[in-house]
């Protein structure tokens, strides 16, 4: 059965690096260099890598990146991107739900809903984490953001949503709240101009539970702050004002 981010994510590449959330990544990109104390040395691994925004400012600074995606779609503008930005950045096809590495990082990055949260059960969401863990080096460090459960049930996400700049259409939007997920009609237009409606269905995590589910995925140590958009920062304290949360976790030595 297809999920309905392989479709959304099939042929909207250019679309995607056109959408608002997609405009911080050097000020992102910064964040990573600053909790890696700016040792091009360290490996980097990108689970949901996307169209490779950040492998590339990542390998233009002079690291090694590896980054993959669900999505050869993605993937392909990414290889696109990076020719044309004259850097190497290995990029491969994997799903972040299966192991793929063993002690070969010294950090990954999830930004931007990359894979984790959007998954179909609790249980798939947590075989990234998982995965990640395994990935890294011992004292490695994932970032990662994801969408935070503080935010819907104090505000109206419709209404966040709706005050964006993106061009897709959300309709039949229902947030429930014994399972924190967030459902909807989105219309979209991919990068051939075919308007698509599908299905979505988000997982919003509280602070807790994101400290428990990395915490029981082989990470010592887990703070928690508010995602500021290309704001990146440990000065943000999280909030019910705030869409998501920036997590920086620290594998068990």
């Amino acid at each position: 059965m297809t999920q309905w981010y392989e479709t959304l994510f099939a042929n909207y590449g250019k679309s995607y690096d056109k959408e608002p959330y997609t405009q911080g990544t050097v000020g992102e990109v910064d964040f990573v260099e600053r909790e890696l104390g700016g040792d091009r040395n360290k490996r980097i691994l990108d689970i949901g890598c996307g169209t490779g925004r950040h492998d590339i400012e990542l390998a233009k600074r002079g690291y090694s990146v590896t980054g993959f995606d669900l999505s050869e779609g993605q993937l392909r503008l990414a290889r696109e991107k990076a020719a044309e930005a004259g850097v190497v950045v290995e990029l491969e096809c994997r799903d972040a739900t299966q192991p793929h590495f063993i002690q070969e990082f010294d950090a990954a990055i999830m930004f931007c809903e990359g894979g984790f949260s959007l998954m179909e059960t609790d249980e798939k969401n947590h075989s990234i984490l998982r995965h990640a863990a395994a990935a890294l080096r011992p004292g490695g460090k994932l970032l990662l953001t994801t969408l935070n459960a503080l935010f819907p049930l104090f505000h109206s996400v419709k209404d966040f949503l709706d005050a964006g700049d993106s061009d897709t259409t959300i309709d039949k939007l229902t947030f429930d709240v014994m399972t924190c997920r967030n459902q909807a009609e989105l219309t979209f237009a991919d990068d051939a101009g075919q308007s698509q409606t599908i299905q979505t269905n988000e997982r919003y995590y509280t602070p807790p539970e994101m400290r428990w589910l990395l915490q029981t995925a082989g990470f010592a140590k887990v703070d928690i702050f508010g995602c500021h958009l290309g704001q990146f920062s440990r000065d943000h304290t999280l909030t019910s004002e705030d869409f998501e949360m920036l997590v920086v976790a620290e594998k068990c030595e």
